[in-house]
């Protein structure tokens, strides 16, 4: 069940520098609804509870790179280079072999439609020159936008314990990437992409298929379960939904619908401010984690005699039918936009340059320690010395 927020709830609970009552922590779900031109809250569940962003995470990762090419440190044109460590990162993967070289706007496009971890990561070291680099930027930008609960490791979204964002934070950063650069917001609205003749059909599944739907990005792993963030404008409104910790793709898919049609069904009301939300819980609420709920035998099994209880609930009339998918289906062909490798004729990122040149280096470093310390033959007898000249204090080898 969703919480609400009434206008009582609105008034005295969460005023400017008012705070929320402590919330205890949700299985799964935590979720968050709010109107983007007024930064109005309509609808949250547990917003401010912890969770692993998956690749969400992508999400920050566009982020700081729209703002490296705002600051002129590299162009939508500029090389991602494919390294050893993306190149060995698990899929979600493009698989390009490394030293392959594309452009920052292929690359964008690649971690918004297929969401790719070997293309994010060399985002990140393509701009900052390595990972922990790239991090420390996504850090410092969570803190400019106020986002206080989010600490981020990697620019992919592989699992790590201390990679975690919110449902409150996510929504500050989907809501800054639409107001600070509109020009981008075709990344997040592809219906997919074409690469050497094969389709990628975006993650998405409310693109195409949810009336006004316009973004933004979806991330799975175990321990986060299925998250998504989902746009969708109408009459010139746009609302923005995150769900976090869907049991599977068709639960955040459906979640995520319904609050968006309920959202478009209400008049733009007086709720908080999305920066407004607050906890006056004492410590923070530690991310859950989905992996013996979602990737165990165990998990599986009661998954699925749940499932099987349902439905006979069902067609005993014990338990309400499921409702109709929000979603209707993509009876079009898809818009695909193609995408190659190289074609970079932008600036490379001083950073970037900088690493190379130092791999280089090492590199050659490496190769002369390698060089064998030349030895005798060993069907020669060893050289002897004899002195020549004596007292002119020189010898030689004969």
């Amino acid at each position: 069940m969703i919480s609400r927020f009434s206008v009582l709830a609105t008034v005295l609970m969460c005023t400017a520098g008012s705070t929320l009552a402590p919330m205890g922590p949700a299985a799964a779900n935590p979720s968050i609804l709010f109107d983007l031109g007024t930064g109005r809250v309509i609808e949250s569940d547990d917003a401010l509870h912890r969770w692993y962003p998956a690749s969400l995470t992508k999400l920050m990762t566009a982020y700081v790179a729209f703002r490296a090419v705002q600051a002129g440190e590299v162009s939508l044109s500029s090389p991602v280079l494919i390294s050893k460590l993306a190149a060995k990162l698990p899929p979600s993967k493009m698989g390009y072999p490394v030293g392959s070289e594309l452009t920052l706007d292929n690359a964008l496009k690649i971690i918004m439609v297929k969401s790719a971890n070997d293309v994010a990561h060399s985002i990140g070291e393509s701009i900052a020159g390595s990972q922990a680099a790239f991090a420390q930027r996504m850090n410092a930008e969570s803190r400019r936008l106020g986002m206080t609960d989010s600490h981020w490791v990697n620019p992919h979204g592989l699992h790590d314990e201390g990679q975690y964002t919110s449902a409150r934070d996510i929504g500050i950063l989907a809501a800054a990437l639409r107001r600070e650069f509109p020009q981008h917001s075709k990344y997040f609205s592809l219906e997919g992409l074409l690469a050497a003749g094969k389709q990628m059909p975006n993650h998405n599944n409310l693109i195409g298929r949810f009336e006004g739907a316009d973004g933004m990005k979806t991330g799975y792993i175990c321990p986060s379960g299925f998250n998504l963030v989902a746009s969708a404008t109408r009459n010139g409104r746009t609302l923005m939904a995150v769900v976090l910790g869907g049991e599977s793709v068709d639960d955040r898919d459906e979640k995520a619908a319904q609050l968006l049609t309920q959202g478009f069904g209400s008049a733009p009301n007086s709720g908080p401010l999305l920066q407004e939300l607050k906890t006056s819980a004492a410590q923070p609420i530690a991310p859950s984690d989905m992996t013996n709920q979602l990737c165990t035998k165990q998990g599986r099994e009661a998954k699925a005699k749940k499932q099987k209880q349902l439905q006979a609930d069902i067609k005993a009339g014990r338990a309400p039918a499921k409702a109709a998918s929000l979603l209707s289906d993509f009876s079009r062909p898809r818009q695909l936009v193609k995408i190659e490798l190289g074609g970079a004729t932008g600036p490379m990122a001083k950073a970037l340059s900088e690493a190379l040149a130092a791999a280089e280096a090492e590199s050659k470093a490496e190769k002369r320690a390698d060089v064998p310390i030349p030895t005798w033959r060993p069907d020669l007898p060893p050289p002897t010395v004899t002195a020549v000249g004596q007292g002119d204090g020189e010898s030689r080898v004969q």
